[in-house]
C-alpha cells in the first residue's frame, strides 16, 4: 500500500477522495443509518455497564497475555491442533507458507481476517506460487480490484453495485446485471468452485479461549464455516490480543460487539472450533489444524501503561462509523490497514511511524470515537500521544515548536495578539472579518470568512465592566480563553451580564491565558503542561467556588486534561484536581447552579437551531442545559445531527481545510433545513466556523454564542 511522503501529498489524496461523489453519498447514508440501528440494538440495555464489563475482561486478559498463551497452547494441542507463536508479521506469513509447502497445498481459501491483512499474507503466499482466494463477499470484490479494505467490517462499502457489476463482467467475460441479488449469485458461483478445489483454509478469529483451546468466529456469511470445514488443512491466524480466559469473557464481548458494529443483536454465524474436525480427504481422517498466534508488537503494547488499553479493541469498526473525517474520505485515506481512530494508533505500532505520521494528524478531536467505543478506549488521547511520540522521534516541526514557545510565555502571546490587531487593519475592509487573505492562505480557506482580532480585548474592558453583586450565591472565576478574550470579547461581556443577573460574584484573573489544548493537539506536551500550570496559578481553586468557562473545548480540557498533565507532579497534582473539580461550563452553571429559568428571560420567539459542541456533549456529557436555555429565550428548532462536529477542531481546520469545509457544509445545510433564523452554540471556536461559513454562503441565519442570546433577553 502506497503511503504519502508528506502532509502535502496526503492532502492531495484527501482531495481526490472528497471528489468521489458516490463515496460521499455511501458514507453519508451509512453514517445516518448506523446511528439509528445502533440505538435500536442497545435499546433497554445499560451500555455503560456493557462497556465496563468488556473493558475489565480485556484488561485482565492483556495483563495475563503470557499466561493465557501458555494455557491456550496446552489445551489446543491436547485437542489435536498445532500452536505456533509468531514474533513478527514476516514470521507469521512464512509459517503459513511452510505449512502449505509441507502439505502439498497449491490453492488457499481465506475468510476475512484483519490480522492477515496486517501481515499482508496474500502477497506473501502469492509470491510463493500459491493461488489465494478471499471468500468474504466484500474481500472477494476488493481482492479482484487489487485494493485493501476500506472498513474492518464492510470492506467494500466504498463501491457501487454498478462498479461491482463491471468488475464481475471483466472476471467472467460476460455482461452482468447490476441488481445486487444477481451479483451475489455471480460471486457464489465463482467461489463455489474455489471451495471445492482448495486444499487449505486460512481464517482469523474473534476470540481464542485459553481454558478450552477454543477459537470463536463471528460472521454474517457462511464463508468462514466453509473455509474452516472443506479444505484438509486449516490455519488460524490470530493476534495475541484475542486471547480470552473463559467462554464467559467471550460472551461478555459478544453482547456488545455485533450491536456496536452493525446494529445487530448477534451475527448470523457464531462458530466455536476446538481441535481438528473429521476430514475423509486428510491423512488419518482428520483435518490438519494449525493456530498461529501473532505478536507483532502486541506484547510490548501490553506492557505500556497508557497504550495497553488499545488491545481492548474488538474490531467492531464503530470508531470509523461515527468519525466525521472517515465519513468524508473513507478508509483508504483514513487508515493504512486498520482504519478509523484505532487504525491511527495501531498503524504506528504495527507498521511504523512512516505509515502513521500523516494519518495521525488527521484527527479532529471530536471525541465521537471514544463515546462509541464498546471497549472504553480513550482513542483521542492515544492519538494525541502517538503524534507526540512521532514528534519526539523525528523532531518537532517549526510551527508546532514556535506555537509551544509562544503559549508558554503569556506576555509574548498576548503581545502578538495585540500586534495582530494593528497589522490586520488593511485587510478587514472595516468589517469584523479578514476580507483579503494572503494568496497562499486564501485558496484553501475560502470556505469561511475568518474573524478579525477585536479592537479591544475583554481583559481591557474588565475594570469598567466588573459588576457588583450583593449577597452573591457563588464566587466565580471567569475563564475566557484566548478567543473570547481577543476575538469575541462580546461573548465574555454577555456571560458576565448573565452571571451577575443570576447572583454570581464574578472575577476575571488577569494571569490566565490560552487553555493549552492547541499545543497538546500539536504534540507539544511540555508546552501544554506549562500552560496548565500558568492557569492553575492564575485561577486559584482555593479562592473561587467555581471556574466558569464559555468555551466547551477549554472547559473540557481544563477539567479532563489538567489533572492528567500534572499527575506526576506531587506539588501540583492535588491542586490540579481541585481546579478541575471547580470547572463548569456556562450553560450548566446558569441552569443548575444559579437556577435561572423561564422567569429570568424574555422569549423573543426567534426560531433557533442549536449546534452541540463536541467537547460539551461528549467531553463533558452536557446535553440538556443549553437546549433548555434556548427554549427559555427563543423557539428551539431541532436540526439533524446537532451533535456531529462542525469541522473546526481548532488547528485542524487550518491543517486540513478541505475536509473541514465539507464537514461544515453539511452542518450548515442541516441548520438551513430546520428553517432557523438563528443558530446558537456554546463554543467560540464553533461560532468562528459556523458564522464564517454562513457569511460566505450569504445566508441570513445569525450565529450567536448562547450567552449573547440570554443576555439580550434578560428580564429587568
Amino acid at each position: 500500500m502506497q503511503t504519502a511522503k508528506n502532509l502535502g501529498e496526503y492532502r492531495s489524496e484527501l482531495r481526490e477522495a472528497l471528489s468521489d461523489d458516490f463515496l460521499r453519498k455511501a458514507m453519508d447514508n451509512f453514517a445516518v443509518a448506523y446511528r439509528v440501528s445502533r440505538e435500536k440494538a442497545f435499546a433497554g440495555m445499560d451500555i455503560e455497564a456493557v462497556v465496563q464489563a468488556i473493558a475489565t475482561a480485556k484488561d485482565n486478559a492483556v495483563a495475563r497475555m503470557d499466561e493465557l498463551y501458555a494455557e491456550f497452547k496446552q489445551k489446543a494441542e491436547a485437542a489435536g491442533a498445532t500452536v505456533h507463536l509468531a514474533k513478527t508479521a514476516g514470521e507469521a506469513n512464512e509459517l503459513v507458507a511452510s505449512i502449505a509447502r509441507k502439505a502439498g497445498v497449491k490453492r488457499v481459501l481465506k475468510s476475512k481476517s484483519m490480522t492477515a491483512e496486517e501481515t499482508h499474507l496474500n502477497h506473501h503466499l502469492e509470491a510463493a506460487g500459491l493461488e489465494v482466494t478471499e471468500t468474504d463477499l466484500g474481500e472477494f470484490i476488493i481482492q479482484l480490484r487489487g485494493e485493501g479494505p476500506t472498513h474492518m467490517v464492510m470492506p467494500a462499502i466504498h463501491l457501487s453495485r454498478y462498479e461491482v457489476a463491471d468488475l464481475f463482467a471483466d472476471v467472467t467475460k460476460k455482461k452482468q446485471d447490476s441488481e445486487i441479488e444477481k451479483l451475489v449469485k455471480v460471486a457464489r458461483r465463482e467461489l463455489r468452485a474455489k471451495f471445492n478445489q482448495a486444499e487449505m483454509g486460512v481464517s482469523g478469529a474473534n476470540f481464542a479461549i485459553s481454558e478450552t483451546g477454543t477459537l470463536a468466529v463471528l460472521t454474517n456469511e457462511g464463508n468462514a464455516r466453509l473455509t474452516a470445514t472443506l479444505p484438509r488443512v486449516h490455519v488460524f491466524m490470530v493476534g495475541l490480543d484475542k486471547l480470552t480466559p473463559t467462554v464467559e469473557d467471550a460472551l461478555t464481548a459478544i453482547r456488545g460487539l455485533p450491536r456496536n458494529a452493525t446494529g445487530q443483536a448477534i451475527t448470523s454465524y457464531v462458530s466455536w472450533i476446538t481441535g481438528p474436525a473429521q476430514c475423509a480427504a486428510a491423512p488419518g481422517g482428520k483435518k490438519e489444524l494449525h493456530i498461529i498466534l501473532l505478536d507483532n508488537g502486541r506484547s510490548a503494547i501490553a506492557k505500556d501503561p497508557l497504550f495497553a488499553q488499545a488491545l481492548r479493541c474488538v474490531r467492531c469498526g464503530a470508531c470509523a462509523n461515527v468519525c466525521p473525517v472517515y465519513r468524508m474520505v473513507g478508509g483508504h485515506k483514513y487508515g493504512h490497514v486498520y482504519i478509523g481512530a484505532i487504525g491511527l494508533i495501531l498503524t504506528y505500532f504495527y507498521h511504523g511511524r512512516d505509515k502513521a505520521k500523516n494519518l495521525v494528524q488527521n484527527c479532529i478531536n471530536c471525541g465521537a470515537c471514544k463515546a462509541v467505543c464498546i471497549a472504553g478506549i480513550d482513542l483521542p488521547r492515544l492519538i494525541k500521544e502517538v503524534y507526540a511520540r512521532i514528534q519526539d522521534e523525528e523532531g518537532h516541526s517549526l510551527p508546532n515548536a514556535m506555537l509551544g514557545r509562544v503559549l508558554q510565555n503569556r506576555s509574548l502571546f498576548h503581545g502578538l495578539l495585540r500586534a495582530a490587531k494593528l497589522v490586520q487593519r488593511p485587510v478587514t475592509g472595516g468589517t469584523p472579518y479578514l476580507r483579503h487573505l494572503p494568496q497562499f492562505f486564501a485558496r484553501d480557506h475560502g470556505f469561511r470568512a475568518l474573524p478579525a482580532i477585536a479592537e479591544k480585548p475583554f481583559r481591557d474592558m474588565w475594570p469598567a465592566l466588573k459588576p457588583r453583586v450583593d449577597a452573591p450565591k457563588a464566587s466565580v472565576a471567569l475563564f475566557a480563553g484566548c478567543v473570547q478574550d481577543f476575538v469575541y470579547p462580546e461573548q465574555a461581556v454577555a456571560m458576565v451580564k448573565v452571571l451577575a443577573a443570576g447572583g454570581a460574584a464574578v472575577e476575571f484573573p488577569m494571569g490566565q491565558s490560552c487553555c493549552g489544548l492547541p499545543v497538546e493537539m500539536m504534540g507539544e506536551k511540555k508546552a501544554a503542561r506549562d500552560v496548565a500550570v500558568q492557569n492553575i496559578k492564575a485561577l486559584d481553586p482555593a479562592v473561587f467556588d467555581y471556574i466558569v468557562c464559555g468555551c466547551a473545548s477549554c472547559a473540557s480540557h481544563l477539567k479532563k486534561a489538567y489533572p492528567r498533565l500534572l499527575a506526576d507532579d506531587p506539588g501540583l497534582a492535588l491542586t490540579a484536581q481541585r481546579f478541575a473539580d471547580k470547572v463548569i461550563d456556562f450553560s450548566s452553571f446558569v441552569r443548575d447552579v444559579l437556577g435561572m429559568d423561564a422567569e429570568s428571560f424574555k422569549n423573543d420567539a426567534v426560531q433557533t437551531a442549536y449546534h452541540s459542541p463536541c467537547h460539551l456533549c461528549r467531553g463533558l456529557g452536557v446535553t440538556k442545559p443549553p437546549r433548555e436555555l434556548i427554549a427559555m429565550a427563543g423557539q428551539y428548532a431541532p436540526a439533524a445531527e446537532e451533535d456531529v462536529c462542525c469541522g473546526f477542531g481548532g488547528t485542524y481546520s487550518s491543517k486540513f481545510p478541505e475536509v473541514s469545509a465539507e464537514i461544515l457544509a453539511k452542518k450548515l445545510s442541516h441548520v438551513e433545513a430546520a428553517g432557523a433564523a438563528r443558530l446558537v452554540t456554546d463554543c467560540p471556536g464553533c461560532v468562528m466556523q459556523l458564522r464564517g461559513g454562513m457569511e460566505k454562503r450569504g445566508a441570513g441565519t445569525v450565529v450567536r454564542h448562547i450567552a449573547e442570546v440570554l443576555a439580550e433577553n434578560l428580564k429587568g
